[in-house]
């Protein structure tokens, strides 16, 4: 019973510190002390732990030999070899997708869609604030994109890659976009996915990508 216990306050652990990362609430290089995340989850010493050494093989946290753990800094560098690994792999997943699709994937497809462009981005009339339903309605599309592909491990990689994505996403959402039309992108790779064309699918997707990438870049590097 008691390792029962454990394993379910490791899990909730980890759930709540990937969290916390995958969303800024935990800065970038910031040492995390096993006793003071004890505190600020509710948990003893020994889930902790096991929920860093978790987040440390996920690239989330880093171990520091002899010194602990801290979260994973962000760097353009990293930034920019994410956004290559996605460009790579997303256009093999993609295409696998667009191949496999039966008309239930293009129903959720057509479906998340639909979600997607009825939230506002911004939380906030007045001035950029992140909007959590638009963040989930987006990803919710880019899945349902790639829902299709037959291999559970190339769309878990790709899962995991956008997972890191977002976080520098969270890490520069001041970041407003000004002059694109983020609704009409998405509109586009949809289309043309529905359409079967998978050669310009792909091409408007890395194109979607590279372009956020660059508006993020310049936010992380100030």
């Amino acid at each position: 019973m008691q390792a029962s216990t454990d394993d379910g306050l490791t899990l909730q652990v980890h759930r709540q510190l990937r969290s916390d990362l995958l969303l800024g609430r935990i800065a970038p290089g910031t040492k995390l002390k096993v006793q003071a995340l004890s505190a600020t989850y509710g948990a003893s010493a020994s889930p902790v732990r096991e929920a860093l050494s978790s987040l440390a093989a996920e690239g989330l946290v880093q171990r520091i030999e002899g010194r602990g753990f801290r979260a994973a800094p962000a760097t353009v560098e990293d930034f920019d070899e994410l956004v290559r690994a996605r460009c790579w792999l997303e256009e093999v997943v993609l295409r696998e997708s667009i191949a496999a699709g039966d008309a239930a994937w293009e129903e959720a497809l057509v479906v998340a869609r639909w979600r997607f462009a009825r939230i506002p981005r911004s939380g906030s009339a007045e001035r950029f604030a992140p909007n959590p339903a638009w963040e989930a309605a987006h990803g919710a599309f880019h899945q349902a994109l790639l829902a299709a592909c037959p291999s559970s491990t190339l769309r878990d990689m790709a899962e995991a890659l956008r997972e890191r994505a977002e976080r520098y996403r969270a890490l520069a959402n001041a970041v407003a976009y000004p002059g694109r039309d983020i609704a009409a992108e998405h509109e586009a790779i949809a289309e043309a996915a529905l359409a079967r064309d998978a050669t310009r699918a792909v091409a408007l997707l890395q194109d979607h990508y590279r372009r956020t990438a660059g508006f993020l870049r310049n936010a992380l590097a100030a």
